[in-house]
């Protein structure tokens, strides 16, 4: 899916056009909140979702916080939907068996920082994953399902865009209302540079305390020399811009580009049009760490990926009330 962009504008025709869907929306989604039974693991249970549709740091939060409690000795097991894979689970990922037709690209990026498990039914990837010693897990996506009890929830959000234009979809971005999102989040990361997130912040209005925590999005150094390379970027992300800029900033004279939906599939006519645009033009192709491994292999050899992670300066309180939890 591609974002469409009045849905980062202020209310125009469109939108005020799709407005009446959005009370259906809405509706549906307090039917299945009221009918909802949550079940509550006997791990404490930490949510990486969002309010909105499309990316905000979601999946680069998830290998965060993931090594950040590896590190201080936690056994954390990471349970996906598995978005775009054939495999309807419970399956725990193997990157060398598996294929992201089968499980989804963003659980097989996750699975080499920890134990991941796809499952359409996340209840029972949950079971499966503490059954094998996981004594966290980390839900990625999943803020609005219900049916799972969060014992702590962290809302992404790019602080760039903010929540758009405010309004639920298909009229807007959002999948729930802000004030109701925000009403039952532990904690708000805010991703983009100082100036974004002070933006970000003023024009937030929150009716509840609520931790709001600045990150950013920094690419790894690999040893790779961007500056004045040629290159033809491309990507399905939810926010293809945003890595475009970041090889700009870099240093990288980036030519072309193209925007693909988010998780499309690499078939054979657009691998040719990459490999011949980028020839006609002399320039390198690069893409996203998530989007190498959409490629296949023998095409991947020609793509250099640029991986980026999230950087926060100050983990103290996620890490308190992770404690807290563990010791309960």
């Amino acid at each position: 899916m591609r974002v469409p962009n009045f849905w980062y504008k202020g209310p125009g025709l469109l939108a005020g056009l799709l407005l009446p869907l959005t009370f259906i929306y809405r509706f549906l989604t307090l039917i299945r909140r009221v009918t909802s039974k949550p079940y509550r693991a006997t791990v404490p249970v930490i949510c990486i979702g969002n309010l909105t549709v499309g990316g905000t740091g979601k999946t680069p939060t998830v290998i965060a916080l993931a090594q950040r409690l590896i590190a201080q000795g936690y056994n954390p097991a990471i349970v996906s939907r598995g978005y775009g894979g054939s495999q309807k689970g419970p399956l725990k990922v193997n990157e060398q068996i598996h294929k992201f037709s089968d499980v989804g690209d963003e659980p097989l990026l996750l699975s080499c920082i920890a134990p991941t498990w796809v499952a359409r039914n996340r209840i029972l990837g949950i079971i499966a994953a503490v059954k094998q010693g996981a004594n966290i897990i980390l839900l990625d996506d999943g803020f609005q399902n219900k049916k799972i009890y969060k014992d702590i929830s962290i809302i992404t959000v790019d602080a760039h865009r903010g929540f758009g234009n405010g309004l639920l979809l298909p009229a807007g971005p959002l999948r729930e209302p802000i004030h109701s999102g925000l009403s039952t989040a532990n904690f708000l990361i805010s991703i983009g540079d100082d100036r974004a997130h002070e933006n970000f912040i003023k024009k937030l209005s929150l009716k509840r305390k609520l931790t709001v925590i600045p990150g950013r999005l920094a690419p790894i150094k690999t040893g790779m020399d961007w500056e004045n390379l040629t290159v033809f970027a491309f990507a399905g992300i939810g926010n293809p811009e945003k890595f475009f800029l970041t090889l700009r900033n870099l240093g990288a004279k980036v030519v072309n580009t193209i925007a693909l939906s988010d998780h499309q599939v690499f078939d054979k006519k657009l691998l040719l049009r990459l490999e011949t645009e980028a020839r006609e033009i002399n320039a390198q192709l690069v893409t996203t760490e998530k989007d190498a491994i959409r490629l296949p292999d023998e095409f991947r050899k020609k793509v250099l990926s640029l991986p980026v992670r999230l950087e926060i300066s100050n983990w103290a309180e996620i890490e308190r009330l992770v404690e807290k939890l563990i010791s309960l």
